[in-house]
């Protein structure tokens, strides 16, 4: 989609990323969870942001269901509208990051394509994409939300992992993998923190 005509951006005017970097003392970076409902996304990178908070890192998280809430309460979850959700929360996201914040996204994020489009427009070198990896069977036997017991009475369309197919990542990709099905929280969350703070430490 090209930009309209009538448009003419500010950008290059406003006080630079670094510029808010240096003042934060951080370093800008969003790292994107992804994985299957009841997975942990959530409780992780809640998790990782009072550690964070507790070391001075000014952090910002952007969850699925807050952003369904407000944002983007105008869309469901057939493909197209999840193409959607995630190029606006990514764009959404670019605007933390060029602030210098720390930003944790939970969103399922089904599709490889949809998450080589988030990294498009948040840039491959500021995005670190995070698979919260549980089977379908530990993730139904959580069901934090009760999804998994609606969807198998058929009251939940689209449902991922059931009706809707999820893509881990492959071999080659970039993205990190935390086993929470075979590991508890904190082991979880000590894993991200070493990954983490190396990112965002303002050297």
């Amino acid at each position: 989609m090209s930009t309209p005509e009538n448009i003419h951006t500010e950008f290059h005017r406003m006080l630079g990323r670094d510029a808010k970097e240096a003042q934060l003392k951080q370093r800008g970076h969003v790292f994107w969870f992804y994985g299957l409902s009841g997975s942990g996304k959530s409780t992780l990178a809640n998790a990782l942001e009072r550690k964070l908070a507790e070391q001075g890192f000014i952090t910002k998280i952007l969850d699925g269901d807050n952003i369904r809430s407000g944002l983007n309460s105008d869309l469901g979850f057939s493909d197209a509208d999840r193409q959607e959700n995630i190029r606006r929360i990514a764009e959404v996201t670019r605007l933390f990051l060029d602030a210098g914040i720390v930003v944790f996204t939970s969103f399922i994020t089904p599709k490889r394509e949809l998450r080589a489009a988030a990294r498009e427009i948040v840039g491959v070198d500021d995005i670190t994409p995070v698979y919260v990896e549980a089977s379908f069977e530990t993730c139904a036997e959580r069901d934090v939300k009760g999804l998994y017991a609606k969807a198998a009475a058929g009251g939940v369309k689209n449902f991922t992992g059931k009706d809707s197919s999820f893509e881990a990542p492959v071999a080659g990709d970039p993205d990190w993998t935390i086993t929470t099905d075979k590991q508890t929280e904190e082991e979880s969350l000590n894993q991200l923190l070493e990954k983490v703070l190396p990112l965002i430490k303002n050297s």
